[in-house]
């Protein structure tokens, strides 16, 4: 085993999830994930905690919900009740084919989704994390070589967390004073409220309101959005390609949208429900290990030089204590590169240019 996956496993227990002796650890192992699942057990095992572990299969569920062609339970208890009385949840991803559901009927996932949302949430009142092992699929899907892939997920992950979460503490506390951030660049130009909103300084750890890891992006809940955006970085949303998405916001609303590729998966995703015409997140990528596109939203999101908006689900972290913010089954990220003509505002003052901060060397004012 590569001593690589047993680092990875350390980070996720130790660093980002903060795992203690008597936790009780769900893990959920998605098909090629075997060997880190393996690493985490150990690093688990040696903190003291109590682990539980679930099969996490694209493949199983593809069956499953090619199989059902009813109505889905709300909530079932049996699963529910493992998430309620679990102290973390690992989500260990890597599957076999990154197109595995792609042919499952779109109103069925949909039902599906709405139905799970009891089971999503308390899913998401733990201190969960999400990660993924590198394998051959989600190499094919980034164009890479196997090898070439494995270090590419190993240079994002693996990283100076404590320095980084210092570095993107600033744009926290730009944002977190901040009211009105326009995003420029060729084909958007996008205004986003946020005032009484938090920011998170996502330092992959719960002990930053982080869930993923890798990480490396500040991210926020804007409140109401008007404009017009370009997502330019190729996305797989749902197993389908997405590409030149541009979506028009009126009164914090999608009013139109249309895409070169994949526009069927974005009707599906924009007509789930009330909230999912509507951005529940501003992100902002800094995590200068991901360097390129891959496929998947785990690290593109994070990819220094990029800005990411999901259609949505809020998350709680950023919202004033009692609002509920943008509630949806869907939460979907789409990216937009700012490393070209663009430029990042914060009540009229520029503080990223053409993908470089202020604080950074090369920076235009």
């Amino acid at each position: 085993m590569d001593d690589r996956v047993h680092d990875h496993a350390e980070t996720l227990v130790n660093w980002s999830a903060r795992i203690q002796s008597g936790d009780d650890v769900v893990v959920r192992v998605a098909e090629g994930a075997h060997e880190l699942a393996v690493a985490v057990a150990a690093a688990l095992g040696d903190r003291g905690a109590n682990l539980v572990t679930v099969a996490d299969s694209d493949e199983v569920s593809r069956a499953y919900l090619r199989g059902h062609d009813g109505e889905f339970d709300a909530d079932p208890d049996f699963e529910r009740e493992l998430y309620e009385r679990a102290d973390s949840v690992l989500s260990l991803g890597g599957g076999r084919n990154t197109a595995a559901l792609s042919d499952v009927p779109a109103d069925r996932s949909q039902r599906f989704s709405r139905a799970r949302a009891g089971i999503r949430e308390a899913r998401l009142d733990t201190d969960w994390m999400s990660t993924v092992h590198p394998t051959r699929s989600l190499a094919q899907q980034a164009g890479m070589a196997y090898g070439e892939y494995a270090d590419f997920v190993y240079d994002a992950v693996l990283r100076d967390w404590e320095s980084l979460a210092a570095e993107m503490a600033q744009l926290k506390e730009i944002f977190d004073a901040g009211s009105e951030v326009r995003i420029v660049n060729e084909g958007t130009d996008l205004t986003l409220f946020i005032d009484d909103r938090t920011a998170v300084n996502s330092a992959a750890s719960v002990a930053y309101d982080s869930h993923n890891l890798p990480s490396g992006e500040v991210f926020t809940a804007p409140y109401d959005t008007a404009g017009v955006v370009t997502f330019d970085v190729p996305m797989t949303v749902r197993g389908r390609q997405v590409r030149d998405a541009k979506l028009t916001f009126k009164d914090g609303v999608v009013v139109d949208w249309e895409a070169a590729q994949g526009k069927d998966v974005l009707d599906e995703v924009i007509e789930t429900d009330g909230g999912s015409r509507q951005l529940g997140e501003l992100g902002v990528g800094m995590n200068r290990g991901i360097d390129r596109p891959t496929g998947s939203i785990l690290f593109d999101e994070k990819m220094a030089g990029t800005v990411h908006l999901a259609l949505g689900r809020a998350y709680d972290a950023c919202l004033p204590d009692g609002e509920s913010g943008v509630e949806s089954a869907v939460h979907v990220d789409l990216i937009t590169d700012m490393t070209g003509d663009s430029r990042l505002e914060v009540d009229g003052e520029t503080i990223q240019r053409d993908g470089v901060f202020r604080w950074e060397a090369g920076f235009e004012t």
